[in-house]
């Protein structure tokens, strides 16, 4: 598959990297091309530098790998080459004091949806730290990460979750787009809890048993 990354980041380094190794032909894209350079190099396994209308031109997958602050302008710019292209949606705006940043309007994923309208927006890989992407694979206790997806396209979906499992974990059907800002949100909670309160957000949650109430005998 051909991937294009915009964003020379850690999430970029970290989920380029699984991809790189499943065998897909990534293109790394950034406004610095020496950035760029240094990621695909770092990357290995033909991963080529570009700037950000190369590596979305052609792709058939671009990972949004950037800060939540910029995402919408640079898609908005790139709307053109983004047309019919599975737009992966990975960032969190989550702000000072764990704060949701877009608490009362759009998810940040409705956001580079409205920027780039005829590509297929998919959320996902938003909920762990940039180190838990780099895991390989990123299993605990015996079990595969779980990672919620959310789209509302069944084709670009099924490509998603395709790169899921080459990242080593599970897909997670999240519903529709209508539901990333839940996972926006699960974030910012998650984020508070561990760096926040230094708190087990596993623990807040039932085993899957117990998830309607004890079963009753």
């Amino acid at each position: 598959m051909r991937i294009g990354v915009l964003g020379t980041g850690s999430m970029a380094d970290a989920l380029a990297g699984h991809w790189v190794r499943a065998g897909h032909e990534v293109t790394v894209g950034g406004r610095d091309a020496d950035r760029a350079a240094r990621l695909a190099a770092r990357l290995g396994g033909g991963a080529r530098p570009a700037g950000l209308r190369a590596a979305a031109e052609g792709a058939e997958v671009v990972l949004a790998a950037l800060p939540f602050a910029a995402g919408a302008d640079v898609v908005r710019g790139l709307r053109a080459e983004l047309a019919g292209t599975v737009l992966v949606d990975c960032s969190n705006p989550v702000g000072p004091g764990f704060r949701l940043l877009t608490d009362g309007g759009p998810s940040a994923a409705r956001l580079l949806a409205a920027a780039a309208p005829e590509a297929h927006v998919v959320k996902a890989f938003n909920l762990c730290h940039e180190d838990v992407w780099r895991m390989r694979p990123p299993v605990f206790g015996g079990r595969p990460l779980a990672v919620p997806v959310c789209g509302d396209d069944a084709a670009a979906l099924a490509r998603v979750r395709g790169l899921v499992r080459d990242a080593g974990c599970e897909p997670v059907a999240g519903g529709g787009l209508d539901r990333a800002g839940l996972l926006e949100a699960t974030a910012a909670l998650f984020i508070g809890l561990w760096v926040g309160e230094g708190a087990d957000a596993q623990a807040i949650a039932p085993p899957l048993a117990y998830a309607t109430g004890p079963a009753r005998r």
